[in-house]
């Protein structure tokens, strides 16, 4: 056991400084892990990818892709087996290494090695090999995919949350507003310059106006729920966005450059015209069982047996043999088959044609949707701009009014109410709007920028 008292004094002081250190650094740690980071859009996405798990069953999906390519053009080589046997035969027999008529016991040890190599077989091989590339490529394109639609997920939701949290400045703000009426409103019912409905008027409002706050902040809480999940954070995890973002609101592209750029650059397409490409593969795969296979096998072996009186190191050198050949084989009737292979794959090829013009259709219907939305949202924000003017103009008025008793406290409730109307309408155009213009800049392959 460590004496303390007999260490150096050199030693006593390094254990202090290293203790205080190791506290100080302790601290630190814990003080670093309690504060909240503040998560940007750029963050979200970035931290979405790698976590996702839609995003990793793609990637996995495609690693296997690559490992059947890899095995697929495996398939041009030659196979080689090994193969060991021990037999033991008594009465009439024909000795396995010999090939003679016996009658007698027989003890035999047998070794060889096969190997077999397909020269041809209607070209299926290479067919095979380029269509698992393909699929390669297909499943690529399905994970990247799956990155755009956790992307706009993410993008979708981060402006929602944005939203919410200025609805709570909203509510928070009307609620300040309106206590400091409930104030006045007092002040005035105690001097009996206003009627006691007046003053439960005020205080209505300010109630109500808290209860909006409540409900601003369980909405706000709800989606940062939503967020979590979508980042695959756990429940008990602090997460604070950034709510100082920048707003810019670029000129509204044409609808018909929107789509061409589109179908050239998204997953989606080009996975669809893949799958074209597939089918073809797969017919010319079927066709290929009407032709002939022809096959090289190539063998040696040796072996020993008991009805030999050479020792068992001399009959492996004596029955070492090599055997090399060409097997060919023509199809001429399986049974209708290969017909309806080829069939199936020709119907195939015509599903998966359909399949992509459906994709092109819903993929110009989200544009258009998202194009229209962005128009309308551009108009709201503009009339919703000047509604709010001239709503706070209004309701400013109003509370002067009603601190000079030249208002009643209804009338002033009801600007304010027609004022939170205008200013709710300012900020939903104003994120709708940030919303649909980044949906049309990522159609066509713009960088998410707010």
């Amino acid at each position: 056991m460590l004496n303390y008292w007999k260490i150096p004094m050199r030693a006593h002081i390094y254990i202090i400084v290293t203790a205080i250190l190791g506290i100080n650094f302790s601290i630190a740690q814990q003080v670093e892990a309690t504060q909240e980071k503040i998560w940007d859009l750029e963050t979200c996405i970035s931290y979405a990818l790698d976590h996702s798990i839609t995003v990793k069953e793609a990637t996995l999906t495609k690693n296997n892709a690559e490992v059947e390519y890899s095995a697929s053009k495996s398939s041009r080589l030659p196979n080689l087996i090994g193969n060991a046997n021990q037999n033991f035969t008594n009465g009439n027999s024909i000795d396995p290494i010999t090939s003679d008529f016996v009658s007698q016991q027989i003890n035999s040890t047998a070794l060889g090695l096969n190997t077999q190599l397909t020269l041809y077989q209607g070209n299926q091989i290479n067919n095979q090999i380029k269509q698992s590339k393909l699929l390669v490529d297909q499943n690529g394109f399905f994970e990247e995919q799956a990155k755009n639609d956790i992307t706009l997920s993410i993008l979708e939701q981060y402006i929602q949350l944005l939203y919410s949290k200025e609805a709570i400045k909203i509510a928070q703000n009307n609620l300040e507003t309106s206590g400091k009426e409930e104030e006045t409103a007092k002040a005035r019912y105690k001097a009996g310059s206003i009627a006691i409905r007046d003053y439960m008027d005020a205080q209505s409002q300010t109630a109500t106006n808290r209860y909006d706050v409540i409900t601003a902040k369980n909405d706000y809480a709800l989606q940062l729920v939503t967020l979590k999940q979508l980042l695959e954070l756990p429940s008990g995890q602090p997460l604070e966005i950034a709510d100082s973002i920048e707003f810019i609101f670029d000129k509204i592209p044409n609808l018909s450059e929107v789509y061409t750029k589109a179908l050239d650059i998204l997953p989606e397409i080009n996975a669809g015209e893949t799958n074209i490409s597939l089918s073809n593969k797969q017919i010319a795969i079927a066709k290929g069982q009407y032709l002939p296979t022809l096959v090289f096998t190539g063998t040696i072996g040796t072996g020993y047996t008991s009805t030999q009186e050479l020792d068992f190191s001399d009959q492996f050198d004596v029955n070492f043999n090599q055997r090399a050949g060409l097997s060919l084989s023509i199809p001429i009737f399986n049974r209708n088959r290969t017909k309806a292979d080829v069939q199936i794959a020709k119907v195939n090829k015509d599903i998966a044609e359909l399949q992509l013009t459906q994709e092109k259709k819903d993929l110009y219907l989200k544009i258009e949707t998202a194009w229209q939305n962005a128009n309308t949202a551009q108009n709201q924000l503009e009339a919703s701009q000047v509604a709010r003017s001239a709503a706070l103009e209004s309701y400013k008025l109003a509370q002067k009014q009603y601190e000079l008793g030249a208002l009643s406290t209804a009338d002033l409730i009801l600007s304010q109410n027609t004022y939170t109307n205008a200013e709710q309408n300012y900020v939903q155009a104003k994120y709708l709007n940030l919303l649909y213009t980044q949906l049309l800049e990522f159609y066509q392959g713009n960088k998410i920028k707010i």
